[in-house]
């Protein structure tokens, strides 16, 4: 009917083409939904760490130092791709956190420190901050990859947490591969072992504390990463062999919600390594993000609270790699150093000690 009473107007070719042109347009912008906003794409973040303890300079050679630093940047790499490619916070933390697993560099998966009886037993745990889902597993032995199992557990089963042989039945369940328990063992991590049993040997007291460490060599290498997809998403995850010389079944922070893993689109996420008994009874991850949520705080504000002033008041030592969902994060550790980095569009870094 507008066109017929356009042409009954006798217009001029020019107005009577931009006229229609016009139209063309308005009735093309409302039958796609008028004036909505595309959807908002997020700048992706991610980052990781390798565990916090007693990391000063001189402690690895320059070739040591180089191999943690390529893996690091390894573990960066392979969660920020998952990212780019517009995959999940949840697939990219647990991405970055096998490469950290496959690594004998650290005390998670293949590298994981032994147990008093000269065992391998890996922790893990994962939070999708979109959700509110969580998934851990505790004292797995035959397990490769312990986050992948951690993120079945939260996907695949109506369970926060399984351990030991549940766990392992889980895994078993679904048709996943075992490995010999003989695949996590290292020549330096059991050269760590064996240093560690004759000093708890010649101290009676020390043995009597269950694997109470006595170094901070015994605390080394928890992994862990956080992440923030673009559709804004955050998640955290967390994997570790636990402590040298641990003994009775003792689980630490890692695979705890709340303790050593935490996330939540609301306020933040984060993934701790240190002396887990002092993070389980601090609820150190919940307590970051709780903070930022209900007192106001700035991230770093309450990082340092907790790892700074809290942490250290209580006997315990460690850090903390946190991130929130406007992209801001920050990584904060009271030991000599902590094995970390960061990848986003504007920045890419590893470290190793303090400065």
């Amino acid at each position: 009917m507008i066109f017929s009473r356009l042409q009954r107007w006798q217009l001029p070719a020019t107005v009577f083409g931009l006229l229609l042109t016009f139209l063309a347009v308005m009735t093309h912008a409302e039958s796609a939904g008028g004036t909505e906003d595309a959807a908002e794409v997020t700048s992706p973040v991610i980052l990781i760490h390798g565990g916090a303890g007693a990391l000063s300079k001189g402690r690895y050679s320059a070739a040591e130092e180089q191999a943690h630093r390529e893996r690091l940047q390894a573990a960066l790499d392979a969660g920020f791709e998952v990212l780019l490619r517009g995959e999940s916070a949840v697939q990219a933390v647990t991405a970055a956190i096998v490469v950290l697993e496959d690594s004998p560099y650290f005390n998670a998966g293949r590298g994981a420190v032994f147990t008093y009886d000269g065992r391998n037993e890996l922790d893990a745990s994962i939070m999708d901050g979109a959700t509110g889902n969580a998934g851990a597993v505790a004292s797995v032995t035959t397990v490769k990859n312990p986050i992948l199992l951690a993120e079945a557990v939260m996907s695949q089963s109506g369970h926060v947490m399984l351990a030991g042989q549940g766990a392992e039945q889980f895994a078993a369940s679904l048709g996943w591969p075992r490995v010999d328990p003989g695949y996590f063992w290292t020549q330096r991590r059991w050269d760590s072992y064996r240093r560690a049993l004759k000093a708890t040997a010649a101290d009676p007291q020390a043995g009597a504390q269950s694997g109470s460490p006595s170094t901070n060599e015994h605390k080394f290498g928890t992994v862990g990463a956080v992440a923030l997809d673009q559709a804004g998403h955050l998640a955290a995850g967390t994997s570790t062999g636990g402590m040298t010389l641990k003994r009775f079944g003792r689980v630490g922070d890692s695979p705890i919600i709340g303790a050593g893993t935490y996330a939540s689109d609301t306020s933040c996420a984060v993934s701790a390594t240190g002396w887990g008994e002092y993070f389980i009874r601090l609820t150190i991850a919940r307590d970051i993000c709780a903070q930022v949520e209900y007192a106001d705080r700035s991230l770093a504000d309450a990082a340092a609270d907790m790892i700074h002033k809290r942490l250290p008041a209580a006997g315990g030592d460690g850090g903390v790699i946190a991130l929130q969902a406007d992209g801001t994060y920050t990584m904060q550790f009271n030991t000599s150093g902590m094995f970390r980095g960061v990848r986003s569009k504007d920045e890419q870094r590893v470290a190793i000690y303090r400065d």
